[in-house]
């Protein structure tokens, strides 16, 4: 199995609606081909080393995480988050 973590620091700008939108996009994205589990939250401590969103997917092989980053339900998602992030963060490791 493969995790692949992101995290999400948005922009000062972006209001509690498009937060909402962007978790909700992330989220529909489970039943893609390869995902074994998807999960997304919202940072609830909120200290200055936090980050907004947290998503953590579980992918079956790392053949299943590139397929997934080229897929055309994934690429307008991802997008989004980094038109709505001052800072995105990935790490993915075999489990």
């Amino acid at each position: 199995m493969l995790v692949h973590l992101v995290c999400f620091k948005y922009k000062a700008n972006v209001d509690a609606d498009a937060r909402r939108e962007h978790r909700s996009r992330l989220k529909a994205l489970s039943g893609l081909e390869g995902i074994i589990q998807l999960t997304v939250g919202e940072d609830v401590v909120r200290s200055a080393r936090s980050y907004d969103t947290g998503l953590l997917i579980t992918f079956v092989n790392r053949g299943a995480l590139d397929a997934y980053q080229k897929d055309p339900k994934h690429v307008p998602v991802q997008q989004l988050g980094i038109a709505l992030s001052e800072h995105v963060v990935a790490v993915d490791f075999f489990a």
